[in-house]
């Protein structure tokens, strides 16, 4: 048994997973548990915050049940993450005011061309461009179209924010997110007034988390009557975390500069490290000290990845039969380019490099021949296109990455991930806990907070282990190069009728 314990909780898209850990990074516990997610409109996503909070009760009571006293009597620090930018209104009795915008809500595009329109040098941090998915469009759209809701709240506020808060009683802002998410430019003085002045929102500083705590520094003791409902001991500390993407790069050892890694989800996020600032169209950042200290960070992210093929599960599967095993074994009957059909994984618009909320998903090519084993192998050759595609644009102005680390969901389908590995003509590592990368990086983040550790070098060292890389095939890599070039000309030829 071990001296010590860390508590991570890694609020997802589709779920919420809780984790036990102790200082080698083993699992003690595990506990997942799903919420609903909301589409009223097109192009819009939403929660309820309350599902967060009593699925929150149920993971942790399911670690306890699993690991018993003895381990939660060790257990010495908490930390988050969340996804992001998922915004909720806080009236002034600190309660939510209706539904979580989530992350992948595009509603606010007309705000996010507004910003984009001033062409401010803050925008110079996040590739020249604001992403409609942000916290200041979201915010300035609950002014200009939710006016009651925008001017009874107390706070508009990050998910992780809202969990802290729950967690400790006090309102803070993760500077991490703030970086990434809403604008703050430490070069620049951190909130710039000009840049929001000149975007006409000045209303942000009365309405935003203007007290930043940084990742690993504490937010506070754990509240005495949630400590007592979790089984844990008074004086347990939560620490402020990260955006759940950058927090996964922690858990599968993406620590150092030239570290690339890639958060396999219902989204794809790539993140890159390097030493210096680098400036590249169609990609985010650089951001510094995010998530790494003294680094800077360059951001890449598809919108539409797993979430395609769930959604192909749920339409196609009309009799209960089809599982991702059963289409996996499916689509590895079907050749390289999937017989000519052809997928653009735009399905809510595209994030990294062409930065098209307007983007819509197609299927080019279908014949009276296809199969579904063909639809769903043209999904995820699609969504991998996708991924060179962010992966060159971020290589065009940096030097080459080595290798790719990678976690999240799909790390389970050995048929995409050599779909990656084979497209971007890189080596694939996974470790111990790939599927895991949240929760590990939250309790490496505790873990460094508490000073177990003097760094995330050096957690990542101790707490993050590879156990296998996938190698690419030179001649699979030929094989699609072809195919990668027909899915970059198809959404040149179609931009015009899907902004129409």
């Amino acid at each position: 048994m071990a001296d010590r314990y860390f508590m991570g909780l890694d609020y997802g898209t589709q779920s919420l997973r809780c984790g036990i850990f102790d200082e080698r990074g083993n699992v003690a516990a595990l506990s997942e548990i799903g919420y609903d997610t909301f589409y009223p409109q097109p192009g819009r996503a939403e929660q309820r915050p309350l599902d967060w909070v009593n699925t929150t009760h149920a993971v942790v009571e399911s670690c306890y049940e699993q690991a018993g006293s003895r381990v939660f009597d060790l257990v010495s620090g908490i930390s988050i993450c969340s996804t992001s930018s998922t915004v909720i209104a806080i009236g002034h009795d600190d309660k939510p005011i209706g539904n979580g915008i989530l992350w992948m809500d595009v509603r606010a595009i007309e705000q996010m061309q507004r910003i984009n329109e001033t062409k401010h040098e803050v925008l110079k941090h996040c590739g020249k461009e604001e992403s409609a998915e942000w916290l200041t469009p979201k915010m300035m759209w609950l002014r200009d179209n939710e006016p009651q809701t925008f001017e009874n709240s107390k706070l508009i506020v990050e998910f992780q924010d809202f969990i802290n808060h729950f967690f400790t009683g006090r309102w803070c802002g993760a500077l991490g997110q703030a970086t990434c998410k809403s604008n703050y430019v430490e070069e620049m003085g951190g909130f710039d007034k000009d840049f929001f002045n000149k975007i006409g929102f000045d209303e942000f500083f009365e309405k935003a988390n203007l007290d930043l705590v940084k990742q690993s520094d504490a937010i506070g003791s754990l509240r005495l009557d949630l400590a007592q409902k979790y089984h844990l001991k008074s004086d347990v500390l939560v620490f402020q975390g990260c955006l759940d993407a950058y927090t996964n790069m922690l858990g599968i050892g993406v620590c150092r500069p030239w570290d690339y890694g890639i958060s396999l989800g219902s989204s794809f996020v790539h993140l890159a490290i390097v030493e210096h600032p680098v400036f590249i169209n169609g990609i985010w950042g650089p951001y510094k000290d995010v998530p790494i200290p003294g680094c800077y960070c360059l951001e890449g992210g598809q919108i539409s990845a797993a979430s395609i093929t769930k959604w192909f599960l749920r339409e196609f599967d009309k009799r209960g039969e089809l599982t991702y095993e059963s289409m996996i074994e499916e689509a590895l009957k079907i050749p390289i380019g999937s017989d000519g059909l052809l997928c653009l994984d735009f399905f809510q618009g595209n994030r990294t490099p062409y930065k098209d909320p307007l983007a819509k998903g197609v299927f080019y090519g279908l014949t009276l021949s296809h199969t579904r084993g063909h639809i769903y192998r043209s999904i995820q050759e699609g969504v991998t296109f996708g991924t060179k595609n962010v992966l060159d644009t971020i290589e065009s102005g940096t030097q080459p990455f080595r290798e790719i680390r990678a976690c999240g969901g799909v790390t389970q389908n050995k048929l995409w991930l050599q779909i990656i590995s084979d497209v971007t003509n890189r080596a694939i590592s996974l470790t111990k806990n790939s599927d895991k990368a949240g929760i590990l990086g939250c309790a490496i983040t505790a873990a460094v907070g508490l000073g177990v550790y003097k760094d995330f070098s050096e957690a990542c060292d101790n707490m993050v282990e590879t156990t296998k890389i996938i190698e690419p095939s030179n001649e699979a890599h030929k094989e699609y190069d072809e195919f990668y070039s027909k899915y970059t000309t198809l959404y040149e030829q179609l931009k015009d009728i899907m902004h129409n």
